[in-house]
């Protein structure tokens, strides 16, 4: 069905609407699109890989902006005390895409692709949820020119999420988390979102809560 999906859009909406001139190359655009989901994206390396220019790889990512197919999550940048990364992430509407998109075949759970995965589903449900219930919050994500990252912002730090999607959280995992507020203090609740089976939080006040729990109280209009 997923395949179906991807062939029709390619055919209805991009062949049929005139939408790209190169079909053959939107596709394989496509693929590389989707490799790059939930990461920060570097036109120029797409636009070498698939043989055109950045600028036309601003226009295939408009294109499925326009079509549903994605949304764009900005760099949050106001106020940096050390240098933060400005490129912006774009997560696709639906993981099942992604999945056929990039060939991930099954995804096994503690796997780097099923962590990006629920990373995706975890924003679909905050930007479906902000949107269902007119909250207006603004999403970002912060991240430091060394890497070091948070995956969701929600409005003026008023909450920090990050994704990890492992059975037991470390201090390695809470990185982000800790070095966050080194630059904004204020920060109302910092979260991890995991696959742990139950909730708890950390001697410095980080909440770790499994998924499944995460996307109640985010429903439940417990969170924002």
């Amino acid at each position: 069905m997923l395949h179906a999906y991807v062939a029709d859009y390619l055919k209805e909406e991009i062949a049929a609407e005139g939408l790209a001139r190169n079909l053959p190359v939107f596709s394989d655009f496509l693929n590389m699109a989707a490799l790059s989901d939930s990461e920060p994206v570097n036109f120029s390396t797409i636009a070498r890989d698939c043989g055109v220019s950045s600028q036309t790889i601003k226009q295939y990512f408009q294109i499925l902006e326009d079509t549903l197919l994605g949304r764009w999550l900005p760099s949050y940048r106001k106020r940096p005390k050390r240098r933060v990364s400005g490129a912006p992430k774009f997560y696709f509407s639906d993981v099942g895409v992604v999945n056929v998109l990039a060939r991930r075949g099954v995804l096994q759970p503690g796997s780097e692709l099923f962590g990006k995965a629920l990373e995706n589903w975890c924003y679909h449900e905050l930007h479906t949820y902000n949107q269902y219930q007119e909250r207006f919050a603004q999403l970002s994500f912060w991240r430091l020119a060394g890497g070091t990252e948070v995956d969701f912002i929600v409005n003026d730090m008023e909450i920090a999420i990050e994704v990890k999607a492992v059975s037991r959280i470390s201090g390695h995992h809470l990185k982000g988390l800790r070095s966050i507020i080194n630059d904004h203090p204020l920060i109302k609740r910092r979260i991890m979102v995991c696959i742990e089976d139950k909730t708890r939080k950390t001697n410095d006040s980080i909440e770790i809560i499994p998924a499944t729990v995460f996307v109640k109280n985010l429903w439940e209009g417990e969170l924002f």
